[in-house]
């Protein structure tokens, strides 16, 4: 991928073989074959690497839909947080390959519920994806799962879209609030019980991840990425780059930044 991708959907990635390493935000994370993962697509993602040979099946899934399946808290919230999460091993393989197969077929085929049969489906491997995961980290401080309304329900997810959009913007609670027709107070609230994070911070995480990827591709300035990136002082930028990933922006670049032969190869 000769450069970043993001559409708001979910998707799912299934490797024949080989391996791709993605770069999503600001972290690099493989993906092997064998082992079924998903990923935020709303999150910038780009292909910076693969292996000979890699073939692998790719779906991907309305977020709405997603957001309505109210799927397990394991699963969403690193979603949402723009984490890849995948099967810890790959013995399910040759069944989700054969899934993969048959959903493309009755996709290109069509008739007779097809779109809804594979929806089910798909939903059902997700929920046996989230089986095996951990728990949230702040799952102890919440009391029950979340449960929406359908009005509700489609404002957060209207909030989750401004958020990916145009989190480059100048963008504030009180104005995204606005275009969803909330009161800000009752739009944070009713995003942090969907998502497990606060509204600024889930903004703060798109910034951070835009700069991750910046200072790890680019020779860009760094008051010039903390700019680009939505924050509106080079201040508030390290504060909140150092909170979120435990060094200064110049430290992050002399760790990441990629090699002439790296930028050759993308």
């Amino acid at each position: 991928m000769p450069r970043p991708d993001h559409h708001n959907e979910i998707e799912l990635n299934m490797l024949q073989s080989g391996s791709v390493t993605y770069l999503l935000g600001g972290s690099k994370v493989k993906v092997d074959a064998g082992h079924l993962s998903a990923f935020w697509a709303a999150i910038p993602h780009q292909i910076i690497d693969y292996s000979n040979g890699t073939e692998y099946f790719v779906a991907t899934i309305p977020l709405s839909w997603f957001i309505q399946c109210e799927l397990p808290e394991r699963l969403t919230i690193p979603l949402m947080r723009g984490e890849i999460v995948s099967e810890a091993t790959a013995d399910r393989s040759a069944f989700d390959l054969s899934m993969f197969e048959q959903w493309q077929q009755d996709l290109e085929e069509g008739g007779n519920g097809a779109r809804d049969i594979v929806m089910l489906e798909m939903e059902a491997r997700l929920r046996r994806l989230a089986v095996g995961l951990p728990p949230p980290s702040d799952a102890k401080h919440r009391s029950s799962r979340l449960s929406l309304q359908a009005g509700g329900l489609n404002r957060v997810e209207q909030m989750a879209c401004i958020v990916a959009q145009r989190y480059t913007e100048q963008l504030s609670v009180s104005e995204i609030s606005k275009e969803v027709g909330l009161h800000p107070n009752y739009a944070m609230n009713l995003f942090k019980k969907a998502f497990g994070t606060t509204l600024i911070d889930y903004l703060t995480h798109h910034r951070v991840s835009h700069a991750q990827r910046l200072l790890a591709t680019t020779d860009e300035k760094i008051v010039e990425i903390a700019f680009s990136s939505g924050f509106n002082s080079v201040s508030r930028f390290n504060e909140a780059f150092r909170r979120a990933c435990g060094c200064t922006p110049r430290e992050y670049r002399a760790e990441h930044e990629f090699s002439e032969t790296d930028r050759d190869r993308d």
